[in-house]
């Protein structure tokens, strides 16, 4: 079958969605680091609205560890379908505003020249929590990461995201080029705020003067991003094939939903996203918390529990009664009293949550969500548990996603059968499980002791500890099924 390209554009179907301006006259204006799934899906998606105005501003994406996604799309000059599904059916679009990518490993010299030309006046990231190189529970640069250490003695050649960026400003100092935003799309609390603070620290280390432009004098616009990416398979790429008469080797699945809160601070200019549907506001922190507890902690806690229970998808999992009410009240009782945003219906939120939840279509496996786990926790549940602990207030679904986390990353499933768990600190995390599946207080006491994760303080809080003994001796004694009933039909706690 004939690859997607851009000669194979006037061919598609007349019901497939084509960009309706000329990709040639598109010059690049945003570098994007971490050119995966959900960029394709959101921040690619508004940009390809904006180009036929805006022909200033497409994408040079740029992948930091693997070749996969140039090697997918450049035969395709760029091109991807994003099949957006529902119950109602599939829709196919074909996103153009990708013009290039760049794998950094192999061009890191091309890509930080492209990075300080001075048409580069936004540089975005989805390289995930590990990508930030930073001690999660704390949000502080770890120095010990070897790409740091790495960085810190290569400046002009670095591997980490920080380190890219950072070089890329230096260059643009010395040449008196104006520095570019940088605009974090990743889902960390404050994540703006979090990228200033790693990347001004990395390049103080570098150079005091540079960290003092870098933090004086560099924007790091704050994003609250929110769409449902599944992992591609082999059948979807068959689908889309069909649905668009040639051959698409990375297409992305989607839902209908998508969000984009963005901090209005781009000294250097930005595209008009607000024309795109994206809201641009003066302070995102209010609809991080929300998406951040909301929907990645409920995400979560259904990912652990669910894969536990043997549920392959997140639809799966949320179709049963318990779950669903679980989730719902988790949401309700547990994290909505900790929201501050007058305005916001919290309840219809909580309800199209659940609803997008629970699309049959999207097949979002509860393996895809639950990777990575150690670096997501603190932003997702932790932070949380902290507040209501401090408020005296109950948190036994949430204590019961931590426990569910715990039961998972040891790396036993409850048939006995080895959990490929995809973890920073996965090797740890196996080893601390081994010879404590009969005791829960052994594997509590264990998983506490990674301070990266949970801290100084909580380890410490006695009624957060209990509780987490009790649940996870549920879960390794009952199972996810049998604990989710109790815990559904039992007291606050």
């Amino acid at each position: 079958m004939t690859r997607l390209s851009n000669d194979r554009l006037n061919a598609l179907p007349a019901d497939v969605q084509k960009p309706d301006y000329d990709r040639a006259a598109i010059t690049p204006g945003i570098v994007h680091i971490g050119i995966g799934a959900f960029h394709r899906a959101h921040q690619a998606v508004y940009v390809d609205d904006l180009l036929k105005d805006h022909p200033d501003w497409g994408i040079i994406g740029a992948s930091l560890r693997r070749p996969d996604t140039k090697d997918a799309l450049d035969p395709q000059d760029g091109l991807f379908t994003v099949a957006v599904r529902d119950a109602a059916g599939t829709r196919c679009r074909i996103i153009g505003s990708i013009l290039e990518v760049i794998d950094a490993n192999a061009e890191r010299e091309r890509l930080l020249t492209i990075m300080a030309h001075p048409k580069i006046r936004i540089v975005s990231l989805t390289v995930t929590e590990k990508g930030y190189c930073h001690d999660p529970a704390s949000g502080e640069l770890d120095t010990k990461h070897a790409d740091i250490v790495h960085d810190l003695a290569n400046p002009t050649a670095p591997k980490s995201a920080p380190g890219l960026i950072v070089e890329a400003l230096a260059r643009r100092q010395a040449a008196g080029i104006a520095p570019f935003a940088v605009m974090s799309c990743d889902n960390l609390p404050a994540n703006g705020a979090t990228a200033k603070r790693i990347v001004s620290r990395f390049a103080a280390l570098r150079d005091a003067a540079l960290g003092r432009f870098v933090a004086e004098e560099v924007a790091f616009p704050g994003t609250m991003v929110d769409r449902i990416v599944p992992a591609t398979t082999d059948e979807d790429r068959a689908f889309v094939a069909e649905a668009i008469g040639c051959e698409d080797a990375w297409p992305i699945m989607t839902e209908p939903f998508t969000q984009w809160v963005i901090e209005d601070n781009f000294p250097n200019g930005r595209p008009p996203f607000e024309d795109a549907g994206a809201q641009l506001v003066d302070d995102v922190e209010p609809f991080e918390h929300m998406k951040l507890r909301m929907l990645n902690g409920s995400h979560s806690t259904l990912s652990y529990l669910g894969y536990l229970a043997g549920f392959e998808t997140v639809s799966e999992t949320v179709a049963n009664p318990d779950f669903k009410t679980l989730i719902h009240d988790m949401m309700t009782r547990e994290i909505m009293p900790t929201l501050d945003m007058p305005g916001t219906d919290l309840n219809a939120y909580r309800d199209a949550l659940l609803e997008r939840f629970s699309n049959p279509a999207l097949k979002h496996r509860t393996w895809q969500i639950a990777m990575d786990g150690s670096q997501k926790l603190p932003q997702r549940l932790l932070g949380t548990i902290r507040d209501r602990i401090e408020a005296g207030e109950p948190r036994v679904r949430l204590t019961l996603g931590v426990a569910a986390w715990i039961r998972y990353a040891s790396g036993i499933d409850e048939n006995g059968a080895e959990i490929d768990v995809r973890d920073p600190l996965a090797d740890r995390m196996h080893f601390l499980g081994q010879g404590a599946h009969t005791n829960p207080d052994a594997m509590a006491t264990a998983f506490l002791g990674l301070a990266e994760v949970f801290g100084e303080d909580l380890p410490n809080v006695a009624s957060f500890r209990q509780q987490l003994v009790t649940l996870l001796g549920q879960l390794l004694h009952q199972g996810a099924l049998a604990t989710v009933e109790t815990v559904v039909n039992g007291p606050e706690g």
